[in-house]
């Protein structure tokens, strides 16, 4: 309940909620009123009647039929002044209370957005926990006429994942060579041609995209974040470069002095958690800073167990509230808020940060064009600027290259980010 009410008090109360059991204290304040029991009480005070949840110490299916509230979906239906259990649905969506009971794992071992009840329920594109909290604010505003909603403003906070900084240069010959001869037997002769050309330091590599997305966020004055994947081995889903080499450490050396950094911890320390911690090592040392951002590669996590990881090795911001498989809210919620550990009912101090879109999403598993991702992108921007809320977006550099896979991806970004800035 404490946790909740922390959350909720800046988007509906701005200088904070009190929460009372004391009867007699409650009917002679003078302040707006919520009465969240089962009691009834008389006077000017907004009752909500409470769902179970918030009471609870276990684990369990919850029943969350839907219904239709001021033409949006809802779930915990009660009577009183508000038709639903405001608090304990939110609770359920940000807690990803729906994460922790038995579900079938994707094919990259994540939750998939298929079982969730934002999926099935078809508001998976609606950061839901803001409207609903815009409609209690417009409750509260009918029934007190000293009531005073906060002033709220909309925040544009872009990202970016270097998974691979480089497709041809500083790869070692073996790789180079595998490569060249997978594109000789697929008949790829341009691919082979632009391989030479790069190697030959003729041409740029096509995934050094580093100068043009500076280039950008000074032009817009962005405040981006980097996430580096900075694994010490190759595998088949960390492909970067080895952190060790002279050319990956100028590049994570600059952006550390110009951007936030985080980490972005590799497939191989999700099997491994030791992993983890020599990479926050390696990129720490090398940008000569304390590293406490976080982006799972692949947006590969497991709750409680990565979290408590990620927590345990110093990190107190996380920017992976996403799916890696389709572009929406996750959370259902455009700000961002606390992780709640639900096994051990307490709240940590791991702040999250979710974003609600990814070019890779647009790209590979919706199969969009440029500018389909873009204008779907817009969708979601609105939805987030409609509740005064943070619109957070991922981006690569392989994306954001010259590679002619990714042609018009750029332009498509760059389109976005004016939208977002309103320039």
């Amino acid at each position: 309940m404490q946790y909740i009410v922390d959350f909720c008090s800046p988007l509906i109360a701005g200088s904070g909620m009190t929460i009372t059991d004391n009867k007699d204290f409650f009917i002679q304040s003078e302040e707006t009123k919520i009465n969240y029991s089962a009691e009834v009480i008389e006077g000017n005070i907004l009752h909500i009647i409470p769902h179970y949840l918030l009471f609870e110490k276990c684990i369990k299916k919850q029943e969350t039929e839907c219904f239709v509230f001021e033409n949006q979906k809802a779930f915990f239906k009660t009577n009183g002044d508000f038709p639903f259990d405001i608090f304990a649905a939110i609770f359920y969506l940000m807690s990803r209370y729906e994460e922790y009971l038995p579900h079938e794992k994707d094919a990259y071992g994540r939750f998939a957005h298929t079982h969730s009840i934002a999926g099935k329920e078809g508001f998976l594109h609606l950061p839901l926990v803001n409207i609903w909290l815009q409609e209690l604010v417009k409750t509260l505003q009918q029934k007190f006429t000293n009531y005073t909603p906060p002033n709220l403003s909309f925040s544009f906070v872009p990202t970016y994942d270097i998974d691979e900084a480089f497709s041809f240069r500083y790869k070692s010959f073996w790789r180079n060579a595998g490569g060249a001869t997978k594109d000789f037997l697929r008949g790829k002769w341009k691919k082979i041609n632009l391989r030479l050309q790069v190697l030959r330091q003729q041409i740029n590599d096509p995934y050094h995209s580093f100068d043009w997305i500076d280039a950008l966020n000074k032009k817009y004055q962005l405040q981006p974040v980097y996430f580096f994947l900075v694994a010490k081995n190759r595998s088949r889903f960390d492909k970067n470069i080895s952190p060790h080499k002279k050319a990956m450490q100028e590049i994570l050396k600059a952006h550390c002095e110009k951007y936030k950094v985080g980490i972005h911890p590799s497939w191989q320390s999700g099997d491994d958690e030791s992993l983890l911690q020599e990479e926050l090592q390696v990129l720490e040392s090398i940008g000569n800073q304390k590293i406490t951002h976080s982006r799972q590669h692949y947006i590969r996590f497991t709750l409680p167990e990565t979290y408590r990881t990620l927590l345990a090795a110093g990190i107190t911001f996380d920017f992976s509230m996403g799916y890696g498989s389709i572009n929406g809210f996750r959370a259902s919620v455009a700000s961002p808020f606390y992780w709640y550990d639900l096994e051990k009912e307490e709240s940590t101090a791991l702040l999250l940060y979710p974003f609600c879109v990814m070019d890779a999403n647009s790209f590979y598993e919706e199969n969009l064009t440029a500018s389909a991702a873009v204008a779907e992108m817009k969708k979601y921007l609105q939805a987030v600027k409609n509740v005064n809320g943070c619109f957070i977006s991922i981006w690569h550099n392989t994306f954001l290259g010259t590679d002619a896979v990714f042609a018009g991806w750029r332009e498509a970004y760059e389109d976005l980010v004016k939208e977002a800035v309103g320039a």
